[in-house]
């Protein structure tokens, strides 16, 4: 007979002595045949179960300081605050035993075993070397450096917030400030726990104690959150995730939309507050309900919007004027600012790096991420989350080297003006042609182009070099049974306040018309502004898409003009649009600007100016639906004109200007924007006009 034996390697067969088939064994001789193979397989048997029991224990005891989700990889990166980290250690290692352990933890990345090795501050006129390196082979280096990171304090506690009363008072059962580091409220009722808030101190540069690094408040922590505003004096708070990302709650509101909310004894009213396209700015009154006698308080929130589900920001300029503006809207004499994420350990860690970084930069010409990010870590572990975000700081303070401050105040716009069309100085100037020559320094990455470069879309692009990049190109619905009609070569571009405000596109070409009104009507455009003729020079630079008059029909849309009329410098056509499929009509107004040749600039500024108000106008009335914005390519009078309603925006909310990073930006959205050195000084001129038909500084501030 034979008997299954499983073993930890497979299932093998013993087999038995067996007798004669034509013999009959005795019931008193089996035992005796099987008595040695059967205590052998309990044998085994036993022993298999004892080692898969410790095997498991072990394992089991792993994995409480493992975070076991999914490592998903994605094409902007890794999982912003999801990365796989191994924790060794400390407060971030904890986890909690009773209902928090459903609770969402932070994941961490792996670490290297050794973390013995240490990087030495780096000079700044090294900087972009050291970027290049650390950049190579897939950013190598750059994960070999964080990975050396400490990943906190060995010797720090978290007893506090490891209580039971404070378990739930924390986001993440992995992420606990130190005792010795947290923010310490005033006790409620003699509550000994009411002191507990998931907020640790951690200093700048050379400040001590500069900022507040916290999770988003927990519906259940808010008035704790507001308590801390006010009793350390806290004048600004600076939030860098939205309520939600990948339908996850990030952080609970925890201000009033409109109106006044009262959160424990601390009453906050919304006093105002700015849209703009990476951040938001909220002011609010605060004040203690309890005591009528201590004076409202004003808080200011920088909501920075910009920075993606996944990954880091595709580009530091967002993050490095909201920086600035953080600098320029806290008061001097006043508590900590207030800094928080979800976890308040990622992206926090990454915003107060880059201001303590750029601080050194300025004080001793020299940056030192490494020693700064370990010396803040005795702080609050794990703050700067994952190797993008640590070579993210690199790539803000490499910006920041490169191209410095270069936002004006309007006030100081002539002096400005009058440097760089100096040319009597130019061994200690920064001329014009220096500034436009720094913008070169912006790579087309025809790498991201892969969509308008299929060969069923090439006869789609009016000039092969301008193409839109993948991640921002204009998609439409794909036709029924047809491959690649979905593309057009049209790029979305951000406005001052709001993303994806324009849409720059080429002119249309005879075979591409159908795929333009598509766009018009699927993107809901209820403006259009044309900055080319349809022929100069006598070559064809953008096909007629509208009836002279009457209507004509493209496909599955119907474009009819209602009227023309000439103001000035431009002509403003009316057309209703009709979907035929539905029989659903749009109204679609047309700007086209006359006068500007196809090489140099328009004579004046001012028609540019009038131009810009028109749409604006038209915006206002018709809801702010993207404008589509074309010449005969779409890059070069195209990106001047987005520039300058851009700036003039600016200019007219804020009274300043920049008008060498704005262009930089639109160069990053869409290759060759603003073309010429030509269309570069144009913008500075006609901001100039600007100034001087406004004179008046309260007419457009």
């Amino acid at each position: 007979m034979m008997v299954p034996v499983l073993l930890a390697w497979g299932i093998y067969t013993m087999t038995s002595p067996t007798a004669p088939s034509n013999t009959t064994e005795p019931a008193t001789g089996m035992g005796k045949d099987y008595i040695l193979p059967s205590v052998l397989v309990i044998f085994l048997l036993l022993m298999i179960i004892v080692l898969l029991a410790v095997y498991f224990l072990r394992f089991r005891n792993q994995g409480k300081a493992v975070v076991t989700t999914v490592d998903k990889k994605i094409p902007n990166g890794i999982l912003e605050e999801q990365d796989h980290i191994k924790v060794h250690g400390g407060c971030a290692g904890l986890l909690s035993t009773s209902s928090s352990q459903e609770q969402q933890t932070v994941v961490l990345l792996p670490r290297s075993p050794s973390v013995s090795k240490k990087y030495l501050p780096i000079p700044v006129d090294s900087l972009e070397e050291e970027y290049r390196i650390r950049s190579a082979d897939d950013g190598k280096f750059f994960r070999e450096e964080f990975n050396s990171l400490p990943s906190g304090n060995s010797q720090g506690s978290c007893e506090e917030a490891n209580k039971e009363d404070n378990k739930e008072k924390n986001r993440y059962p992995n992420i606990l400030p130190y005792d010795h580091s947290r923010v310490v409220l005033s006790q409620v009722d003699g509550n000994s726990c009411s002191d507990y808030i998931n907020a640790s101190y951690i200093d700048g540069y050379k400040e001590k104690n500069k900022f507040i690094a916290a999770q988003g408040p927990k519906q259940e922590t808010v008035a704790d959150f507001w308590r801390m505003i006010w009793e350390q004096k806290s004048a600004t708070i600076v939030m860098l995730t939205n309520l939600k990302e990948r339908k996850e709650d990030k952080c609970y509101q925890y201000w009033p939309d409109q109106g006044c909310w009262t959160y424990g004894n601390i009453r906050v009213s919304v006093e105002d507050f700015t849209v703009l396209v990476d951040y938001t700015i909220r002011k609010f009154c605060v004040q203690y309900s309890s005591d009528g006698s201590k004076a409202p308080r004003l808080v200011t929130q920088l909501h920075f919007t910009s920075w993606p589900d996944f990954g880091v920001p595709f580009t530091p300029i967002g993050m490095l004027k909201f920086l600035k503006k953080v600098k320029t809207v806290n008061p001097s004499f006043v508590g900590p600012i207030v800094v928080h994420c979800s976890a308040g350990v990622g992206r926090t860690g990454t915003f107060i790096v880059i201001d303590a970084m750029i601080d050194m930069m300025h004080a001793e010409q020299r940056v030192d991420v490494f020693g700064f990010v370990s010396r803040i870590r005795e702080q609050r572990s794990q703050l700067v989350q994952t190797d993008m975000q640590y070579s993210f700081i690199y790539q803000a303070l490499l910006e920041y080297y490169l191209y410095g401050d270069t936002e004006l105040d309007v006030s100081s716009l002539e002096g400005h003006l009058q440097k760089l069309h100096n040319t009597t100085a130019p061994s200690d100037r920064i001329g014009l042609e220096e500034e436009f020559k720094k913008l070169t320094n912006v790579r087309i990455m025809k790498e991201n182009m892969r969509t308008g470069n299929l060969p069923a879309n090439m006869k789609k692009n009016r000039v092969l070099q301008i193409i839109p990049y993948d991640f921002n190109r204009v998609i439409l619905s794909m036709k029924r049974g047809q491959e690649f009609t979905d593309y057009i070569n049209a790029s979305f571009i951000d406005g001052y306040r709001q993303k994806d405000y324009f849409i720059a596109t080429q002119g249309p070409i005879a075979h591409t018309v159908d795929d333009f009104w598509r766009m018009v009507w699927e993107w809901k455009s209820h403006s259009i502004v044309m900055l080319t003729e349809l022929q100069e020079r006598e070559q064809d630079k953008c096909f007629q898409y509208w009836p002279p008059e009457g209507s004509v029909t493209y496909s599955d849309y119907t474009v009819e003009i209602k009227g023309e009329t000439l103001v000035d410098t431009f002509s403003v056509r009316d057309f209703v649009l009709t979907y035929k499929p539905d029989n659903q009509t749009r109204l679609v107004r047309h700007f086209h600007f006359h006068g500007w040749p196809e090489i140099g600039i328009p004579a004046e500024g001012k028609g540019m100016i009038d131009i810009i108000a028109a749409v604006q106008k038209q915006q206002q009335q018709s809801g702010n639906h993207p404008i589509i914005v074309h010449c005969s390519a779409g890059a070069g009078r195209t990106g001047t004109f987005i520039a300058l309603s851009n700036i003039l925006e600016r200019v007219k909310a804020e009274g300043l200007l920049d008008v060498f990073q704005t262009v930089k930006s639109l160069r990053m959205q869409r290759p060759h924007m603003v073309q010429t050195m030509e269309q570069y000084d144009f913008c500075y001129r006609v901001v100039q006009d600007f100034v001087d038909i406004f004179s008046d500084y309260a007419n457009f501030k």
